[in-house]
């Protein structure tokens, strides 16, 4: 019987034009936060360094207001046993108009119920996206850093 997973998935409408929420997810650190590295163009390394946790990003496409895909080529999660969880994950952004809005699809390819860090992966993209990124988007100002705070 095969086993049927199902990658993080989430989607939210902003009140942007495609190439303004294009060039908002390219603005890494504005929203997600402690970003080092070029986060603007295909085959740009970037890493994810929150205290001892860190990610190393390889943007693996990108088509213009339309579609950004990242790679993660390592990680150090500290805070599950197999801190190399998120290792050769990908994490996919769609783009398009619905409606007079522009509706943003993102699934994060290997975050699936099955593996430790699922709930609390879950939490932090549901905070980094539909909260700091769609303030970003729609007011300029994201909140960085702001989930690890709490």
């Amino acid at each position: 019987m095969e086993t049927i997973t199902e990658n993080y998935k989430t989607s939210i409408l902003a009140d942007a034009t495609l190439k303004t929420v294009y060039d908002s997810i390219c603005k890494v650190g504005e929203w997600w936060g402690f970003i080092d590295g070029p986060t603007h163009h295909a085959g740009d390394e970037f890493v994810y360094h929150p205290g001892e946790t860190w990610v190393n990003i390889k943007i693996a496409e990108m088509i213009p207001d339309q579609r950004i895909v990242w790679y993660v080529i390592d990680c150090h999660l500290p805070f599950v046993k197999d801190i190399k969880e998120w290792k050769d994950t990908s994490m996919v952004w769609n783009l398009k108009r619905n409606e007079g809005q522009t509706e943003i699809d993102f699934e994060h390819v290997g975050l699936e119920p099955g593996v430790e860090c699922y709930d609390g992966c879950v939490k932090g993209w549901d905070f980094y996206i539909k909260e700091s990124l769609n303030k970003f988007i729609t007011e300029g100002v994201g909140m960085p850093g702001d989930r690890q705070k709490k």
